[in-house]
């Protein structure tokens, strides 16, 4: 293959993938033919046995080849989004090996990065995986080093967080193939008028999600977020921000419409039901993991936030019923 050959990419489709992040990879590979003037990439849908695959939002996609059947590439990309924890298909992480040992670049997408780490294909790189899996991924690799950056370019690795990220990483990419100018042209294209580096968070600050401006309030917040399995008191949250529990309390009132521990708790739910929608783990482990003391407590607490019971949500969802 000559330098101005086309640069094949495959994008392997996991059930449930994320059609935002397939979009947000592809097009800007066909924008960056557009603005050349020619064939620079060409790009490939792969599944496992060139089956239709359903994305999150329910779309279903026929891919133009069975992973068996794709030929040869120069990048593969693994586009994943929901119902991960249980994905451990073993053909599918031999034909990964097999890519590795040849010259194709292996890529992820929001939750496909723990497939490429299932398939032995991650040690001793830097990667990365959507926030919401973060910790997940953290506890069934501890030796990987995963960062929360918007994506990872590791040698012949790429793993992106997922949405729009993965335009800033084919940006990336695109500026290591055609230059910076042309990254530039593709960006515009797209109305995206600052390129991203890696190295941005992927998580918008807490003043912006919050809409509050008092920084006693979002480090109060910032550090409930950080603190989910073991929650810290009120009053100790109070005095990290150098502010009395009464005045929080009331700031709280004022800016939320609920008193601080209400809030923490809320949060905990929502991290708890994104743990039941996205992991393996049993509801007792989910209950700890969201720091609550005892299944029974927590299950009392979620069916009064959400109007059914952890173990409904989940069976519906492995139902494929709408529980998002």
């Amino acid at each position: 293959m000559t330098e101005d050959s086309p640069q094949r990419v495959g994008f392997f489709l996991v059930p449930g993938f994320s059609m935002m992040a397939l979009s947000a990879a592809s097009e800007p590979l066909r924008a960056a033919n557009r603005v050349t003037g020619r064939k620079a990439y060409s790009w490939h849908l792969l599944s496992a046995e060139g089956e239709a695959v359903s994305s999150s939002s329910g779309f279903r996609l026929v891919p133009d080849a069975a992973i068996a059947e794709g030929g040869d590439f120069a990048l593969v990309i693994i586009v994943a989004s929901l119902d991960v924890a249980q994905y451990r298909d073993q053909r599918v992480f031999a034909w990964l090996r097999r890519l590795a040992q040849s010259k194709c670049r292996l890529g992820a997408i929001s939750t496909g990065t723990l497939l490429l780490a299932r398939a032995g294909l991650l040690a001793g790189y830097r990667c990365t995986i959507h926030w919401e899996m973060q910790r997940d991924f953290a506890e069934e690799f501890p030796e990987i080093e995963l960062t929360p950056d918007l994506f990872a370019i590791d040698r012949n690795r790429v793993t992106c967080g997922g949405g729009i990220a993965a335009l800033d990483l084919m940006l990336a990419l695109i500026t290591e193939r055609l230059g910076p100018a042309v990254a530039a042209e593709v960006a515009e294209q797209f109305l995206h008028t600052r390129i991203r580096p890696s190295s941005e968070s992927q998580r918008m600050a807490v003043q912006w999600r919050y809409g509050v401006t008092d920084r006693r309030i979002v480090r109060v917040v910032s550090l409930m977020e950080q603190n989910i399995e073991t929650p810290l008191p009120t009053q100790t949250l109070a005095e990290i921000a150098g502010i009395s529990r009464r005045q929080l309390e009331r700031r709280f009132l004022e800016a939320f419409g609920k008193t601080p521990s209400r809030f923490y708790v809320e949060l905990r739910l929502k991290h708890a039901r994104s743990l039941l929608l996205q992991s393996t783990h049993s509801i007792l482990d989910v209950a700890l993991k969201s720091g609550f003391s005892s299944a029974s407590h927590f299950g009392r607490c979620f069916r009064a936030a959400y109007r059914e019971t952890p173990a409904r949500l989940r069976r519906v969802r492995r139902m494929g019923g709408a529980a998002l």
